[in-house]
């Protein structure tokens, strides 16, 4: 099997877990508008497409980023593998809280342990790592593309959602912010 089938399996098996997890969640009691909804899943498509869809136009957007070898390959798998498992961690850890959208739901808790020690937005961290292994195994413009896309759609969503959170938690959320990075884990 080659790289490429690799990845895409392993984003098959996100997507079941994710599919599965869209049954287990609790009652929303508050959500971000439909215009900022638009905003961020906008990108996030366009991301995911231009990583995903063989209809990418010819031109820049299918260059290729450098020469392909059995070890780029490799370390794109494994990265895939990593940020697949890692979201889908923090997918499990964080249960009925998850939502596809800003949302708060009823009786939210806010997440301290598993992933969420290491970073505020596991589960974007996770797809993050898992995009960019892809894109490495991909090889092509629109791949780099759609990485940068995707940082800035979770950007995007990470900012309102950190809103919600602080209305929500007040002072534990300022100090739990304080301590933990966003989407990158903080070492310092």
């Amino acid at each position: 099997m080659d790289a490429a089938q690799i990845c895409s399996d392993l984003w098959v098996g996100l997507t079941l877990v994710w599919v599965v997890g869209l049954f287990w969640s609790k009652p929303t009691l508050q959500r971000a508008g439909v215009g900022p909804r638009l905003l961020y899943g906008i990108i996030v498509v366009a991301a995911f497409w231009l990583m995903f869809s063989g209809k990418v136009p010819p031109g820049w957007l299918r260059t290729r980023l450098f020469s392909r070898t059995e070890f780029a390959d490799w370390v794109g798998v494994a990265l895939t593998a990593f940020g697949c498992a890692f979201a889908i961690w923090a997918r499990i850890f964080i249960g009925a809280n998850w939502s596809s959208s800003v949302q708060v739901k009823v009786g939210h808790k806010l997440m301290r342990g598993g992933p969420y020690r290491f970073v505020r937005h596991p589960i974007y961290t996770g797809l993050l790592v898992a995009m960019l292994g892809t894109g490495i195994v991909k090889d092509r413009v629109s791949s780099l593309v759609g990485f940068f896309l995707l940082v800035a759609g979770f950007w995007v969503k990470s900012r309102m959602e950190e809103e919600f959170m602080r209305k929500t938690f007040g002072a534990e959320y300022e100090e739990y912010a304080r301590g933990t990075g966003g989407l990158v884990p903080r070492f310092w």
